[in-house]
């Protein structure tokens, strides 16, 4: 069958392999426990401070953030803290992951998945990975996550810094069309 010349222009193959990985990056399936009465998620079981699914991994402090819909919070970029990052399954976070590691395997990679969207997931990001969220929810966007570092507003000591929202290029945060 032929198409017309714009629409042979137009049309592309669409991959459905997987996106590359991260080193270092992690997402685990959470299990959801339902009765008739709604749903209880167990975010983690801790063994001396440390997740089971995470043994390398030291809670320091637990977080709570809320994003307004449509609001997108990027890029965020730590040197030393390694996040965990829940958001419940009521929401919808798109989470863009951008491996700036100078000499890391990945090093460049870019990933792009989705938190709570009917799903229960952790997912682990380790420090010189930029992490950023588009909440494309109605409602306030909402992840709880713990941390293995304490947080610290002093600039001598804070280990939070930023890159630009569009730092991988504005359509990054676009919904991918098909």
């Amino acid at each position: 069958m032929e198409f017309t010349p714009d629409a042979k222009r137009a049309f592309k193959t669409q991959t459905y392999t997987p996106a590359p990985a991260i080193d270092g990056v992690r997402i685990v399936d959470l299990r959801r426990h339902h009765d008739d009465g709604g749903s209880i998620t167990e975010l983690v079981r801790l063994a001396d401070g440390r997740p089971e699914a995470f043994a390398d991994f030291t809670v320091r402090q637990i977080n709570y953030s809320e994003i307004a819909p449509g609001v997108i919070k990027a890029f965020h970029l730590h040197t030393r803290q390694t996040d965990i990052w829940y958001v419940p399954p009521s929401d919808r976070l798109l989470v863009v992951l951008l491996d700036v590691r100078q000499g890391s395997r990945t090093e460049g990679a870019r990933m792009r998945f989705m938190l709570g969207d009917g799903a229960s997931l952790l997912a682990r990001i380790p420090p010189g990975v930029a992490h950023g969220v588009r909440n494309l929810g109605p409602g306030p966007g909402r992840i709880i996550y713990f941390v293995d570092v304490q947080f610290s507003p002093d600039p001598s000591t804070c280990d939070e810094g930023r890159l630009p929202w569009d730092y991988a290029g504005a359509d990054v945060w676009d919904l991918t069309r098909g």
